[in-house]
Parts: structure tokens; C-alpha cells; sequence
């Protein structure tokens, strides 16, 4: 008996080294991931130059709603990243930050938005995209999509943070921030949100974007809908009045319904019409419950949907354009008016 507990020690002996090594190895991976705070949220963090570097903007964004460095905000999806802060900066005095996100729901812009809020106690202006997220019929809508949300980075305690830290993905974004500290790698995200996603503008091939845009149909929000379209329910339009009275009555609040390509968007007096039209109403409803609210709509036939070389799909037009919306969105706030859209609600003081 003596004799196989004494040739079992070395086994224990071997297994405690290992242990001990993968617990100093995981310690040290921990403390370096903490000590560089990828995502710039850590209450402990030493202070550090800290860019956008994750891939997926639901953990780069939260830092950059609180940062005192912006007065403004622009929330929505992938159809409002291509905004520029540095367009819209002069146009309306602000320091825009652009905080839109790839496919981000209702629920991820309604939290991303409510951070930037409790941040700023008096934003000058918060401009939101609305499209199709933002009309769907039914009891509910979509809350999250397969992309992760960190949902303890959009809350007060940030201190819950450290029991996030430890796993690959923010790892490797670790690794990432760490070699832009140290100067062996180049940020690829903007320090104000903006970050182009298409290809360079100079690179534009209209063919090849017409074979997407030929692809492209009348697109309908989903939904279940019985009776008039005055008894259908709009879930998000309660999250809507949230985030606009979540801000003073001071604050400039812009609303625009964004400009797709003129194949997405539904005929006249068709059904498909009829669900967007009752959201924009539902919208404009809301819009004139808070003062200093603008509501713009872009999605209709104009200069801009007509023209197919203003756009790389459906949804996403050029960065020109992008620069003519934000020009539009400025004029509008001083009574101009523009073919490129229609002012359903504008309860602006100048």
C-alpha cells in the first residue's frame, strides 16, 4: 500500500506544477487584458491613448458615448454610419460622435442612446436613422441579433467589468490595443465612431453596383397586422418616446427616415406603402410630444433615390451622399427646404 501511494506522488507532484503554471499563465494573460482595458471601460485602467479597435462596434461604442469630448450623437444602423462627424461638426457647432452600429436593433439603439443621455446631461444634438428596424408590426420586435451585446458595458457599474474580461475575444482585442500602444500596428477605426465600410470612393464601379441594386425589391417591415392600420402596434415606438424624452427640451432631436434606392422602396397606395406610411405617422406622433424635434423623410422618390450611382446596394449609399444628407439635415433646422426630402414634423426653434 505504501508502495503505490509513494509512486502515485510524483503524478501529484506533476499534475500541482501544471495546475500551478496554467494558473500563473491565466493570471498573467488577465492582468495584461485589464492593464490595456481594450474597450476602454475599466474603472482602473491607467490612463492611455485607447482607439476603436473591436471588430464588433456593440464594444467600442460605450466608451465613446461617455467620453466628454462629444456634445452630440448619432444613433441608427449600418444606413447612418457613413455620416461624418467632421461634416457635421461645423455645420451644426457640435462635436458629433457617430455611434451607429452594423444591423443594430431597437433595443441596442435604445441602449447605446440611453448611455450617451445619462452621459451628457445636455447633448446639443441627437440625430437618429430610422429604417426598417424601427417599423415592424406585432407584439414585439427583434432584440438582439447573432452579434454579441455586452450588456454590463452600457450600465453604470462598470466594476463588473473585471468578471469579463478573461475570454478570446477580448484577448485578442487586448493584443490589438496593445500593439497600437507600443506603435507596431496602425488604429483602422475612428476616434469620433466614423469609420468607413465600403470600398474607397474612387474605386466605384456602377456596373457592379447595379447588380446588386437589380437584385434589390420594394422592402415591406415584417409584422403581424388585422384590422386598420390605426390598431396595428408598433412596438418600437415605445422605446422612441423613451430616448426622446430621456434628453432636455434644449437639445436639437432629428429624426430621418434614411434614403434607400428608389427599387426598395414600396408604390404608392400599395400595402407595403401603407405600413411605412402609418410609421411615419406613429413617428411624427412622437416627435410632437417634446419640443426642439425634427422629423425628415428621405425615404421617398427624390434626386438622391433616383440616382443608382448614388448608391452600393439597396441601403447604403455613398459617402457624397452621406455628406449632401448631413448638409440637408443642417438646412432643414434652418427652414430650407430641399427636393432630396420632406419635413413631416419639424418643431425646431432657431
Amino acid at each position: 500500500m505504501s508502495s503505490s501511494i509513494s509512486s502515485s506522488d510524483p503524478w501529484r507532484r506533476f499534475f500541482r506544477l501544471i495546475a500551478g503554471a496554467a494558473a500563473i499563465a491565466a493570471g498573467i494573460v488577465y492582468a495584461f487584458v485589464v492593464l490595456v482595458d481594450p474597450f476602454d471601460t475599466l474603472p482602473l485602467s491607467p490612463p492611455a491613448d485607447r482607439p476603436p479597435v473591436a471588430s464588433n462596434q456593440r464594444f467600442s461604442y460605450p466608451s465613446l458615448a461617455r467620453s466628454p469630448r462629444f456634445d452630440s450623437a448619432i444613433i441608427g444602423t449600418s444606413s447612418s454610419r457613413l455620416l461624418r462627424p467632421e461634416v457635421l461638426n461645423p455645420l451644426f457647432g457640435a462635436r458629433f460622435v457617430n455611434l451607429a452600429m452594423n444591423d443594430a436593433t431597437v433595443y441596442e439603439q435604445s441602449r447605446l442612446f440611453g448611455l450617451f443621455a445619462r452621459t451628457h446631461p445636455a447633448p446639443k444634438v441627437v440625430m437618429l436613422g430610422l429604417d426598417y428596424r424601427w417599423c415592424p408590426t406585432g407584439p414585439d420586435y427583434q432584440r438582439l441579433t447573432f452579434r454579441t451585446f455586452p450588456e454590463w458595458m452600457y450600465r453604470d457599474n462598470l466594476w463588473a467589468g473585471y468578471l469579463e474580461m478573461f475570454n478570446a475575444y477580448t484577448v485578442q482585442s487586448a493584443g490589438q490595443m496593445f500593439g497600437i500602444m507600443i506603435g507596431i500596428k496602425q488604429p483602422d477605426q475612428g476616434r469620433d465612431g466614423y469609420t468607413s465600410f465600403v470600398p474607397p470612393d474612387a474605386t466605384y464601379d456602377s456596373a457592379r453596383a447595379l447588380v446588386h441594386l437589380r437584385g434589390e425589391g420594394p422592402y415591406v417591415p415584417g409584422g403581424e397586422r388585422e384590422g386598420a392600420p390605426s390598431a396595428w402596434s408598433y412596438p418600437a415606438m415605445g422605446p422612441l418616446r423613451a430616448m426622446l424624452v430621456s434628453v432636455p427640451a434644449a437639445t436639437r432631436k432629428v429624426l430621418f427616415f434614411i434614403p434607400y434606392n428608389h427599387r426598395m422602396l414600396t408604390d404608392p397606395g400599395s400595402a407595403g406603402a401603407v405600413v411605412w406610411d402609418e410609421c411615419r405617422r406613429r413617428v411624427v406622433a412622437e416627435a410632437a410630444r417634446v419640443p426642439n424635434t425634427q422629423v425628415l423623410d428621405f425615404m421617398r422618390p427624390s434626386p438622391i433615390t433616383e440616382a443608382d450611382d448614388n448608391y452600393w446596394d439597396g441601403i447604403h449609399y455613398r459617402t457624397g451622399v452621406a455628406d449632401r444628407l448631413s448638409r440637408d439635415m443642417a438646412g432643414a433646422g434652418q427652414g430650407e427646404t430641399s427636393d432630396d426630402y420632406i419635413v413631416l414634423w419639424s418643431g425646431v426653434s432657431r
